[in-house]
């Protein structure tokens, strides 16, 4: 008898102990990540100084990080259906946590952004690949649960980047906030290495799209840079970056429908529920980033708080999507994905309009309250819609189908930083948002907080437009 027979999935599910040690894995990678993202914000003016370089120059340490995330996640995900996703999940974690040292021993600012280019393919991998392995690694009956643990993970590394950065910078140097990486890669590489479950053998029948790859990628590119360059204020640069965005979209569409193994199939968009799913997750990930951009300019212009009350504010909303994650897995295994992805949707419009309306002699709890009411309904959403989603695709598609969900969350968090920040600062009238007067501030952030409740009433809208089969 084979040691390996053939089957669909594994021959048999695995252990309890190794589902969950497996499950380590993929947290770890989660967190790596998710700290790779908002880590280095911290650092930006430390790089000016550091390095002798302008404040845009020094940008593009995290600029590098995010394209290379956003730009080559759907494509690392369909390398691992085609290839193993094990076997790339071990090569992700390798080069991330090898890029990591990179940076940490970077002398010059050009070679931290290359290194930092490089750990953002690194971190593409391991968000591509992390939940369609729960498919592999844990039993079908407990990935809900699994999903809404990944999210604390993932909101953890969030919430905790600017705070650990702040303590490493002051401890030891901008080098630390790169080199905290190494124990958590090595640790996540030898447990990934042990206990995620083995590939099944490739289909030799399939070939991997190096041109829709390119013009995905391109595509992309050009988007987000069209959102991220200027800071908000489009000019004829962004606008054309974003014509060569719609174009290469257009372009890559069309090429798919017509290659033999495509890198995303067009029928795939057919499938009611990832399409529905891709379009919240972008529409959710928009409003969720409005409040990381709206919320410290209200509080320091329109409550007076200073920095250090700010940060510890803003904290809220992360530290509550982490205890809320887990809980919120365990109820879309109970109670099934749409309900559950309803019920988040439904709380985000409510601390949206909450954070619209509120005045500012409603103080910080007027602020908290509806902060906290926003993120737990965004931690129920994902553990919801990324279940549901994963779980009406074939087994040989989730990577590439876990790719479409985080490039839906990074299309969402560039598109949050850049659009709700010029609505905050149009409806504002100041000229100068940072030095603005409470009135203006408070005006500029009851409209973007309008505008965001009415995206999360179009995701409502859509997730009641579709029936979940769950």
């Amino acid at each position: 008898m084979s040691p390996n027979p053939p089957a669909p999935r594994h021959a048999r599910p695995p252990a309890s102990s190794s589902a969950r040690w497996a499950l380590a894995s993929l947290s770890l990678a989660m967190l790596s990540s998710s700290l790779g993202t908002s880590i280095a914000n911290v650092a930006l003016p430390t790089f000016v100084h550091a390095f002798g370089a302008s404040f845009q120059s020094v940008q593009w340490v995290v600029l590098a990080y995010l394209l290379a995330v956003t730009t080559l996640i759907v494509s690392v995900g369909r390398l691992g259906d085609l290839f193993g996703r094990r076997r790339l999940m071990l090569a992700g974690i390798t080069l991330f946590t090898v890029a990591s040292m990179a940076c940490g021993v970077a002398s010059e600012l050009w070679m931290l952004i290359a290194a930092r280019a490089v750990q953002g393919l690194g971190a593409a991998v391991m968000m591509a690949l992390t939940m369609a392995l729960v498919g592999d690694a844990v039993p079908q009956a407990r990935a809900g649960s699994a999903m809404g643990f990944l999210g604390t993970m993932s909101a953890v590394g969030t919430a905790l980047g600017p705070s650990l950065g702040g303590v490493l910078i002051a401890t030891l140097g901008w080098p630390g906030i790169f080199l905290v990486n190494l124990p958590l890669g090595l640790v996540a590489l030898l447990l990934a290495w042990r206990f995620l479950p083995a590939d099944r053998e490739p289909d030799s029948r399939l070939s991997f799209d190096y041109f829709g790859s390119a013009l995905l990628a391109l595509a992309l590119a050009a988007y987000a840079l069209s959102m991220t360059l200027g800071r908000g204020h489009f000019g004829v640069v962004n606008v054309a970056l974003l014509g060569i965005a719609l174009a290469g979209a257009g372009l890559f569409l069309f090429v798919e429908s017509r290659m033999r193994s495509p890198l995303v199939r067009p029928e795939l968009f057919r499938n009611g529920t990832v399409s529905a799913g891709f379009a919240m997750g972008s529409l959710v990930t928009t409003v969720a980033m409005t409040t990381l951009v709206v919320g410290p300019f209200y509080l320091a212009g329109a409550l007076q708080l200073n920095p250090a009350a700010v940060g510890l504010v803003m904290t809220s909303g992360p530290l509550v999507a982490a205890l809320v994650g887990v809980p919120a897995g365990r109820g879309v295994d109970r109670f099934g994905a749409h309900r559950m992805t309803v019920a988040g949707l439904a709380c985000m419009v409510l601390g949206c309009v909450a954070l619209a309306v509120a005045p500012v002699s409603f103080g910080i709890a007027g602020y908290v309250v509806p902060l906290v009411t926003v993120t737990a309904g965004f931690a129920i959403f994902q553990a919801a819609n990324n279940t549901a989603v994963l779980a009406g695709v074939q087994a040989s598609q989730r990577g590439v189908v876990s790719g479409l969900l985080n490039l839906a969350r990074n299309l969402g968090l560039v598109t949050g930083a850049s659009l709700m920040g010029a609505v905050f600062a149009r409806a504002s009238g100041a000229t100068d948002i940072a030095n603005a007067g409470v009135s203006a501030v408070v005006a500029g952030a009851h409209v973007a907080f309008a505008v965001a409740a009415a995206l999360v009433v179009c995701a409502l809208l859509i997730a009641l437009g579709f029936s979940r089969n769950q």
